[in-house]
């Protein structure tokens, strides 16, 4: 089987550009495409709060909901900031693009490297928080963990690979099932809970856990911190439909807005929930059963709706990585765009998507599940860090625009670098929800920074600046590249294109290498056959086949270059230099490699590809062209 007949059987058939409109998202795939990050976050949120705060007692798990609704009050404002993103950036880009507009170079680049760094993130978390839900349903899976995680990832990889809609149609199915699964289980227990209805209430049976610290003043104040930071995992994945806005059907703005609402109702309602009764049931964090298990099973026992919530979450936790997969390549377009990343980023696959990019996230966060061997609660000191430092300066950047607006009058507009902007009611309103969310999420920032650094947030500390510098560096090739084509004050008669003498390096005389002289001659007089002899016997029989044909090596100066080695590229490589540089220097040195290729690919592998590596060998110098005659063997 070709290669390209494993692509057409792996990713299904090319898609036509014209086509690309149809391969758009309705709300409902929407929602799962982009949403399936925030959403699934309920199922570890609630408990990344109560990790913090069980070092303080059982008793101080009390604290949770209002700390959690300190978490959705916070969610809700960031919604509402990103609501105003994608109506005033319809174009997409999310925080990099309203950062570049209102912020400045160095901001947008800040917002994009942490982004980057945090759709990685999203990948590997969720799918190892995917793996935690399995393994809490079937304890015999735990060893298999890190294997179950890199099947998940090549399953979400090849999905995306197949097109945006084909991936928002079958990521629906466990984002609805979690939605409802979740939502039932919710009602269940508040039904239990409150005796109502005529049924059985709840057992609940509190387990005393001593304080294993204490803490008073500032530090229990720093605590309290800790553990809405904790919380606010909430909060990934929410600027994940900003940046994909295009990927909507049209009108884009209005749907991706609409989606954006239904989002955060929806996750906020069911964070709100869980964490309500996960703290009315006087549940305990602990490593061999997350609390959405618990909960579940102290709500509705161990039946089906148990095992369809655990099956679900599963599913969700893994769908989850898939906000990864759709902005993580659309963000790497954007800056690839910019000349801030490598432009063949920007090249969409042939389903219509960015094909380079998600294959780019599905290596980088293998690596990740390799290295914490699946272990999400050893990530989640890393995760969130980036997305925070991100909603600080998108909602900073928002703040600034609006101030821009608050001062139109109406029937006025302004344009910015970016964008248009109209006059706006209530832009003051909004101006200020801005500043307070930019504030509160920068705070959230530095107290995940200081109190998770020793635990491994700096390594996203250092990796911001490291992408940060990169970027530079790619947009300082691009602007040298740019530099030395130009065709400002270039004269035509300084670009010599005729090749002065043609050398084709062969190891024998046969069909192909026949075929790649004949050619050599159509292109200069001064053809140079140039072969490598290990001995006697190896010139005299190559001299033998050389005189079969003398109407095609009429005219050509044959080098026999003697050589006591097995590494014939070497002395090919240096005669070629000493041509190039001693007899035609500042001249073009035209070289043809004469290829046989076999038709199947299994049979290339055969072969030593001595041709291949001797083209890599010779771009790297000036003023040689390489010609390729290929001659095709039938299998």
């Amino acid at each position: 089987m070709e290669l390209g007949d494993f692509k057409r059987l792996f990713i299904g058939e090319p898609f036509p550009t014209s086509r690309e409109s149809h391969e758009r998202l309705d709300k409902v795939r929407g929602l799962a495409v982009f949403a399936s990050d925030p959403i699934s976050s309920n199922a570890y949120a609630t408990e990344a709060i109560m990790h913090v705060l069980i070092v303080l007692g059982s008793g101080a798990l009390a604290l949770t909901l209002p700390v959690g609704l300190g978490v959705a009050f916070l969610v809700l404002m960031v919604v509402f900031s990103y609501i105003q993103t994608i109506l005033h950036y319809p174009d997409g880009g999310g925080a990099y693009t309203v950062s570049k507009d209102n912020l400045g170079e160095k901001a947008s680049l800040l917002a994009a490297a942490a982004l980057l760094v945090d759709y990685v993130l999203t990948v590997a978390v969720s799918v190892a928080a995917g793996v935690r839900a399995v393994t809490s349903a079937f304890p015999e899976a735990y060893e298999y963990r890190v294997l179950i995680a890199l099947v998940a990832i090549v399953l979400i990889t090849w999905v995306n690979l197949r097109g945006v809609r084909e991936s928002g149609t079958i990521f629906a199915i466990p984002t609805y099932a979690f939605i409802a699964g979740v939502f039932l289980t919710i009602v269940v227990g508040l039904v239990r809970y409150f005796g109502i209805f005529g049924i059985e209430p709840i057992v609940i049976t509190e387990e005393i856990i001593a304080p294993t610290a204490s803490f008073t003043g500032f530090a229990y104040v720093w605590l309290l911190l800790r553990a809405f930071a904790g919380g606010c995992t909430a909060l990934t994945g929410i600027e994940a439909i900003s940046n994909g806005v295009k990927a909507f059907k049209t009108p884009e703005a209005r749907n991706a807005a609409r989606t954006m609402v239904a989002m955060g109702i929806i996750a906020m309602t069911l964070f709100v929930g869980i964490t309500y009764l996960a703290t009315h049931l006087t549940l305990i964090p602990n490593e061999a059963e997350s609390i959405l298990s618990q909960l579940t099973r102290q709500a509705t026992g161990t039946g089906f709706l148990y095992y369809w919530v655990q099956i679900f979450t599963a599913g969700i936790l893994f769908m989850a990585a898939n906000t990864g997969y759709q902005d993580f390549p659309r963000l790497s377009y954007f800056l690839a765009q910019d000349n801030y990343l490598p432009r063949w980023l920007k090249n969409r696959g042939d389903r219509l998507v960015f094909s380079a990019g998600i294959v780019t996230l599905a290596v980088f966060s293998s690596l990740l599940i390799l290295i914490f061997q699946a272990d999400e609660i050893a990530m989640l000191p890393l995760y969130a860090l980036g997305v925070m430092l991100c909603f600080s300066l998108s909602q900073a950047g928002m703040f600034k625009l609006m101030g821009c607006i608050a001062n139109l009058k109406k029937g006025e507009t302004l344009e910015t670098k970016v964008t248009v902007v109209h006059y706006e009611k209530g832009a003051k309103w909004k101006r200020i929800m801005n500043a307070v969310g930019s504030v509160v999420t920068f705070t959230v920032f530095l107290v995940l920074l200081l109190t998770k650094f020793r635990e491994g947030a700096w390594i996203v500390a250092v990796l911001i600046p490291i992408l940060v510098y990169t970027f530079y560096s790619v947009k300082k090739h691009y602007a040298n590249v740019s530099k030395t084509l130009s065709t400002r004050a270039l004269e035509p008669t300084n670009i010599s294109v005729v090749a002065d003498v043609v050398i084709v390096p062969i190891a024998d005389i046969h069909r192909g290498s026949l075929r790649a002289i004949q050619y050599a001659k159509r292109l200069s007089d001064d053809v140079r056959v140039v072969t490598i002899s290990s001995g006697i016997d190896d010139k005299q029989q190559f001299l033998q086949r050389w005189n079969r044909f003398p109407e095609i090596t009429e005219g050509v100066r044959l080098e026999l270059v003697e050589y006591d080695y097995r590494d014939v590229l070497t002395p090919i490589v240096n005669y070629i230099k000493r041509v190039n540089n001693i007899e035609f220097p500042h001249e073009i040195t035209t070289v043809v490699i004469p290829e046989f290729i076999p038709e199947r690919l299994a049979a290339r592998l055969l072969h030593n590809q001595t041709a291949t590596r001797l083209r890599s060998l010779l771009r790297n110098y000036r003023d040689i062209v390489i010609i390729e005659v290929p001659f095709h063997i039938d299998s």
